[in-house]
C-alpha cells in the first residue's frame, strides 16, 4: 500500500498549480470555481483558518493514533472523500481513482449522484463501502431505483442532499459552455489540444457520461439543459414528508448534507437521520451564505451530544482537518484537495492525497500533544 507522498508536491498548494496546468481550463475552473463571486468559496477556507489551537508542550511522550469510530466502523484518518459532480470530465476515472484509495487506506468514499461512474462500478471497487449522496428524484419510481441499486451495491450511508433547491449560478460554468460531454467550441478545442495527455486518457477511457443517471437521462446534455433536466427528473428541495419514505426504505444509516441552521437540525433529530455534514456545496450554491465553519460553531453547542455532526466545504490539508475537529465536529470531508492530486498525479493522485492530509495532520496533533482525534477539542484556543 502507498504510504509516502511525492515530496515533488509537498501542499495541496503544489498540487492545485499541477492540476491547472495539466486540465484543460474549462475542467479546472469548474473544479476550482463557486459561484457568483466566489465569496463563499473563500469565506470557507478563511474563516476556518482562523481556528487556532493551543499546544502543551510539557509532556513525556505522544503517541498519536489517528484511527477514527464513525457510526461503529473505524477508520484509518478522521477524514474521507467528499462527494464531487462530473469528476471524470476534469479528469479521465477520477472516480475510480479516489473511490479505490480511499478503499484501500480504509476511508469513506461518498459518491455523487451527478458524478461520472455508477453506483455498481463504484461498489464492487470498494467491496460495498462507499457511501452514497442521493440527488432527490421527483419520480417516485427513479427515487425507488436509485436506493435500490445503492443498497444492492453494499453501501452503508445514504447521504441526502439538501443543499441544492436550485442550480447554482456559476459564471465560469456558463461562459465555457460547459456540457457532458464537453461543447466543443473553438475556445474549448483550443484548451483540450494544449492538454494532450487528458486528451489522450479522454480518448482511451471514453466521454465521460453520468453513468448512474444513464437509465433515466437523454444523452448529451449542454449547462443549459442539464439545469432543465435537473429541475424536472430531481427535487432538490427535501423536506420533512420527502425524507420519510426514504428512512423506511433504506435500512442503513442516513446523513443529511448541507444543514445550515437550528432548524434543519431540530427537523433532522425529528426524523431519526444518524448524522449531518454541515456544508455549503464548497461555496458553490450561495454566495450571501456563511461559512461552514461558522455555522459549525454556532450549532455544535446545542446538538452535539444529540447527533453526529460532520463537515466539509473550505477544508484543504491536515490542519484544517484538526482545526475542524477542535470546533466540534466528529468527522471531515474534503472534495477539491482530492481533486488536485488525481488532475496532478493521475492514478496516483489519491494515494497521493491522502498520505499528505494524514502525514500533516499527524504533524499537528504530535505538535500540540494531542494523541487521539477526539481529543482535539481539548486544545481549541478559546477566544
Amino acid at each position: 500500500m502507498f504510504q509516502k507522498f511525492n515530496p515533488k508536491y509537498p501542499s495541496v498548494s503544489d498540487l492545485r498549480l499541477k492540476a491547472k496546468s495539466k486540465m484543460p481550463k474549462f475542467a479546472f475552473e469548474y473544479l476550482d470555481g463557486g459561484c457568483n463571486d466566489d465569496d463563499n468559496l473563500r469565506k470557507n477556507t478563511s474563516d476556518l483558518r482562523t481556528v487556532e489551537l493551543v499546544p502543551e508542550y510539557l509532556k513525556s511522550s505522544v503517541e498519536v493514533n489517528l484511527k477514527t469510530k464513525l457510526f461503529g466502523v473505524e477508520y484509518n484518518a478522521p477524514f474521507g472523500i467528499a462527494p464531487i459532480g462530473l469528476q471524470g470530465l476534469m479528469w479521465p476515472k477520477a472516480t475510480e481513482i479516489l473511490a479505490k484509495a480511499a478503499f484501500n487506506n480504509n476511508l469513506p468514499f461518498i459518491l455523487s449522484t451527478v458524478t461520472t461512474s455508477s453506483i455498481e462500478e463504484i461498489g464492487k471497487i470498494t467491496e460495498g463501502n462507499a457511501w452514497f449522496q442521493l440527488y432527490y428524484p421527483a419520480k417516485e419510481d427513479v427515487r425507488k431505483d436509485i436506493i435500490d441499486r445503492a443498497a444492492n451495491s453494499g453501501c452503508p450511508v445514504l447521504v441526502l442532499l439538501s443543499d441544492v433547491p436550485s442550480f447554482g449560478f456559476r459564471p465560469r460554468d456558463i461562459r465555457n459552455g460547459l456540457a457532458m460531454p464537453p461543447k466543443m467550441s473553438a475556445r474549448n478545442f483550443y484548451q483540450i489540444i494544449k492538454r494532450p495527455e487528458w486528451a489522450l486518457k479522454t480518448l482511451i477511457h471514453g466521454q465521460p457520461e453520468f453513468k448512474t443517471l444513464n437509465p433515466y437521462m437523454p444523452k448529451g446534455l449542454n449547462l443549459s439543459q442539464l439545469g432543465k433536466f435537473m429541475d424536472e427528473t430531481f427535487d432538490g428541495r427535501l423536506n420533512e414528508e420527502k425524507i420519510k419514505p426514504i428512512r423506511d426504505q433504506w435500512k442503513g444509516k442516513i446523513v443529511l448534507k448541507g444543514v445550515a441552521s437550528e432548524s434543519d437540525m431540530d427537523k433532522a433529530i425529528r426524523l431519526g437521520v444518524d448524522g449531518v455534514i454541515i456544508s455549503n456545496h464548497g461555496g458553490r450554491q450561495l454566495d450571501a451564505g456563511q461559512s461552514t465553519i461558522h455555522v459549525l460553531k454556532n450549532l455544535k453547542d446545542k446538538y452535539q451530544d444529540k447527533i453526529t455532526i460532520m463537515m466539509d466545504s473550505g477544508l484543504r490539508n491536515g490542519p484544517d482537518v484538526a482545526r475542524t475537529l477542535a470546533q466540534g465536529a466528529s468527522f471531515s470531508f474534503l472534495g477539491r484537495s482530492f481533486m488536485y492530486g488525481v488532475g496532478a498525479l493521475g492514478n496516483l493522485g489519491g494515494e497521493h492525497t491522502i498520505a499528505l492530509i494524514k502525514a500533516e495532520l499527524r504533524q499537528v496533533m504530535e505538535q500540540i500533544g494531542c494523541e487521539k482525534t477526539e481529543d482535539l477539542t481539548k486544545f481549541l484556543y478559546q477566544k
